[in-house]
């Protein structure tokens, strides 16, 4: 009874309605080929093996069949058993050049990937959304808006410890200012600021990121809760005491 189900995809149960219109002489083959999309020699192929072999003949013939170039099971296992052995750590690429170099095993780099997968040793990295940033027109003034930053980095090149660098940059001019700390936070932050102050006077707003020296998440206390405001940092009462405008 198996024997006689035939699997068919909708377009070829599509194109198997249209030959019979063709068998029937409701539609001649120009305009079979016309609705579905081929070529009169596709259709006169479909209809000649239809015709010879029966309905069952619409599905494609390698419908089933392994494809003569898929990689044998055990070759597979061998292979993810060489880099779960040797190359656990490594990423498909690195790990696909390391079997053709050292164990003379050419394997692509997008099978090897799955190789891995299927085996445990590569998870999928799930791919994050682009984040479409809004292009801002440049401050028209000097001093009107200072973009303030920390920079960690192995400034000295393995010479000497790593730093921060708080680093000053105005919007309108791009001109710099930095200053090098041990690490980014209060007193960094109100340091470099003083110095920035007394060589360029005070800017008209700071733009900063939401490192927690310049923005915190604790909730407002009593007094700030009395007057209406959110929580603040204590760089950010400074630079209000200040009349510099904080922008985040």
């Amino acid at each position: 009874m198996a024997e006689d189900i035939i699997f068919m995809k909708v377009k070829e149960i599509e194109h198997l309605r249209i030959i019979h219109k063709v068998f029937d002489k409701q539609v001649t083959q120009v305009k079979a080929a016309e609705i579905l999309g081929l070529s009169e020699r596709q259709v006169r192929r479909i209809v000649k093996r239809i015709r010879d072999g029966g309905d069952r003949n619409i599905v494609h013939r390698s419908r089933g069949q392994a494809a003569v170039n898929k990689m044998p099971k055990e070759l597979e296992d061998h292979i993810g058993g060489i880099v779960r052995d040797e190359y656990p750590d490594f990423r498909p690429s690195l790990a696909s050049e390391k079997l053709w170099e050292c164990h003379d095993i050419r394997v692509g780099r997008e099978k090897l990937r799955q190789i891995m997968i299927e085996r445990g040793l590569w998870k999928v990295r799930k791919r994050r959304d682009r984040h479409v940033y809004q292009w801002r027109e440049r401050k028209a003034y000097y001093g009107e808006m200072i973009q303030m930053d920390g920079s960690h980095h192995d400034w000295l090149e393995n010479r000497g410890p790593r730093l921060v660098l708080m680093g000053y940059i105005d919007d309108a001019t791009n001109r710099f200012f930095g200053r090098f700390y041990d690490y980014e936070g209060v007193y960094p932050a109100m340091d470099s600021l003083t110095h920035y102050i007394r060589m360029y006077g005070l800017p008209a707003s700071l733009y900063l990121d939401k490192h927690s020296t310049y923005k915190t998440t604790r909730q407002p206390d009593t007094e700030e809760l009395l007057k209406g405001q959110r929580a603040h940092t204590q760089f950010e009462r400074a630079a209000k005491e200040l009349g510099v405008k904080i922008l985040h």
